[in-house]
């Protein structure tokens, strides 16, 4: 059984690596339109690897340190992920394998980096839904956040690709600091094997370290309150990325995180409230960021905060069964909706919503898909995110009817931006069709293929109709079956007023948005020409200027991280390397030059003095020794001579001397 566990998690990381390496290279390049094929051969691989364990439970470790394995295992919760990430990686994969030369891909863009990544990326989620350690799962986590940031600047040469990248990545890694503080802290705390259902067990207070840590990295990777603007940065990569990063990895992680973890919670008292406001009051404010956005793909990204903010909810309301019911559901129709989005990016080279006024009506396929996934995201009966956001409900009034008015207000606003989104799509076309034309290829003169890919329907439709029926997992019976397998038989289930409720609200919402929308003051928007296109505004917003323009730049939550984090971090850094340069290297070279001063010195008084003396008297010695040599001339009468003369000199001694 081990086997099929390794293979599920080494199969779209290996098969992704190598694909990412071989479109590196020239032999590999030629093989470049053989690559979707082998990628999506992969995916398909790994999800029949997934269904598998799902069935089977499978378990596998190795040893990793004394004590510490790397252990995963296939339990309720995360045969349900596994499940899910395969399947929605297929269909992203299946998509993707159409676009290239169409749509946001040119017919010259690497294919094995962005299919190897993209493996990679659903790889390294296939193992932090299965970790059961802390090692493997901080390495899956890693690996997720390299491969976002490859993934979302993608296009890298094109304007601000790179620096969203950037951004996205940078605020995640922030966040991701609280997983290496639990760690730590779980090491300090006695859990050597770092298993994490021991966590819990960790000596006081080190389980309220561990839990902070755990809860800032999961706030952050889900794009919670207040990391949620990099998901905003992250709509610069293409579109299939944005399908997958925001359904089933990625932002899914730290909300999965939070569910697998509900032991740890519980264990502190304030962990699991604190979570379940962040969830509730995310799901509010960035459904009203959502619903004041006029591009399709940042309405789309704010509502993924708001809709995951539901799931982060359930997880601090003890709400396993219903996050992970709202979990499923919302990957899938998110990723519908992306990839419905990319289509129309693709075939009518627009994305704000004002320029895709009857979209819907152009493409009878993608059209429908996005219909239906459009209710499902505004929560109308009987979708599956009606049933799964009452689910999540009913656990939050458990805890309090504060946060069950809150989760409600927040999924009125989610029609409201749903609504407003599908009431563009399906306006009558405008008479000047194309006119309206916002490619993101900004610079090049593309404009919309008018089509759609022949992969586009299949994944679509399998994704949206996905997205349609789960909720029936809230039924009696299924829901029975599901909190069976989770482990969760006595969580508090909706009451039929709560279902009621909250359909009424939806359809009142609904009703109303519908209504103010196609007010003739609504419905006359004033269009404008620039740089010889034409562009068309929106003028129906019922609330001040001042409050629109502060939700469609998602609250300032950059600019306000930008003012109170990173210009006094740079600020810092900058004044920190004045003062190594001026300060400490200052000193290092003064001291330097000082030695080479003293050098110098000491050389002229080497050279005037002790080498001078040397030399003096080594001149001396030899002119004494030449003069000694003089005598020395090997004729015998000369030696005589000297002697005599000697003898001479002694005897004049002698005589002088008595």
């Amino acid at each position: 059984m081990s086997a099929l566990l390794w293979l599920l998690v080494t199969l779209p990381l290996g098969a992704g690596a190598v694909l990412a390496v071989t479109g590196l290279t020239a032999t590999g390049r030629r093989y470049d339109r053989l690559i979707p094929a082998a990628a999506l051969t992969a995916s398909v691989a790994t999800l029949g690897a997934a269904v598998a364990a799902a069935l089977t439970r499978p378990a596998a470790s190795a040893p990793l340190f004394a004590g510490m394995d790397a252990a995963l295992a296939v339990d309720g919760l995360s045969a349900v992920m596994v499940v899910t990430v395969a399947a929605v990686t297929t269909a992203v994969l299946a998509f993707a394998a159409g676009e290239f030369g169409a749509g946001e891909f040119g017919p010259d863009e690497n294919r094995g980096r962005f299919f190897g990544l993209m493996l990679v990326f659903s790889g390294a989620m296939l193992v932090t839904v299965t970790a059961t350690t802390l090692p493997p799962l901080l390495m899956a986590w890693e690996a997720m956040g390299a491969t976002s940031w490859a993934l979302i600047g993608y296009g890298w040469r094109g304007p601000g690709k790179t620096a969203a990248a950037d951004v996205a990545f940078l605020t995640t890694r922030t966040a991701d600091l609280g997983m290496y503080v639990a760690a730590g802290a779980a090491l300090a705390g006695g859990v050597t094997t770092l298993r994490l259902d021991s966590l819990p067990g960790a000596v006081a207070p080190w389980p309220h370290v561990i839990t902070a840590g755990i809860v800032l990295a999961a706030l952050g990777k889900s794009a919670q309150l207040p990391f949620s603007f990099w998901l905003s940065r992250a709509m610069e990569g293409p579109s299939p990325v944005s399908a997958l990063l925001h359904s089933a990895a990625m932002v899914a992680a730290g909300a999965y995180l939070l569910l697998r973890l509900q032991p740890l919670l519980a264990t502190t008292g304030w962990a699991g409230p604190l979570v379940a406001w962040s969830g509730a009051v995310t799901a509010l404010a960035l459904g009203l960021v959502a619903a004041a956005q006029t591009d399709l793909k940042q309405l789309l990204a704010a509502s993924t905060c708001a809709q995951i903010g539901f799931v982060v909810l359930a997880a601090g309301s003890h709400g396993v069964a219903g996050g992970t019911t709202q979990l499923v559901a919302h990957a899938a129709t998110k990723a519908g909706l992306f990839l419905a989005a990319g289509a129309w990016l693709t075939a009518l080279g627009a994305k704000r919503l004002p320029a895709l006024r009857g979209a819907a009506r152009t493409g009878r396929t993608v059209g429908v898909a996005f219909t239906v996934g459009a209710l499902t995201l505004a929560g109308l009966p009987p979708l599956s995110l009606w049933a799964a956001k009452d689910e999540v409900l009913a656990a939050a009034r458990g805890e309090g009817t504060g946060l069950y008015v809150v989760g409600l207000a927040a999924a009125a606003v989610a029609t409201v931006y749903s609504v407003k989104a599908l009431w563009y799509v399906t306006r009558p076309l405008p008479s000047d069709v194309g006119a309206g034309d916002d490619t993101e290829r900004r610079g090049a003169e593309r404009h919309g293929t008018r089509r759609t890919a022949r992969t586009t329907p299949v994944p679509l439709i399998a994704l949206i109709s996905a997205a349609a029926v789960l909720g029936v997992l809230a039924l009696p019976g299924p829901a029975s079956w599901l909190r069976s397998l989770l482990g969760a038989e006595g969580e508090q289930a909706p009451e039929p007023w709560e279902f009621a409720l909250s359909a009424g609200v939806a359809l009142a919402v609904a009703c109303l948005v519908l209504w103010w929308a196609s007010r003739p003051a609504a419905v006359s928007s004033k269009s404008r020409l620039a740089g010889g296109r034409r562009y068309f505004e929106d003028t129906a917003a019922p609330v001040p200027r001042a409050a629109v323009r502060y939700a469609r730049n998602w609250l300032f939550l950059e600019r306000t991280a930008q003012l109170t984090l990173v210009r006094p971090v740079l600020a810092l850094a900058r004044a920190l390397a004045v003062f190594d340069d001026r300060v400490v290297d200052g000193a290092v070279r003064q001291t330097a030059r000082g030695g080479l001063a003293a050098a110098r010195l000491a050389r002229r008084l080497d050279d005037g003095g002790v080498d001078a003396a040397v030399r003096a008297i080594a001149s001396g010695a030899r002119s004494l020794g030449r003069a000694a040599r003089r005598p020395q001339t090997g004729l015998l009468h000369q030696y005589y001579a000297q002697a005599a003369a000697g003898f001479a000199v002694l005897v004049l001694i002698i005589l002088s001397v008595r």
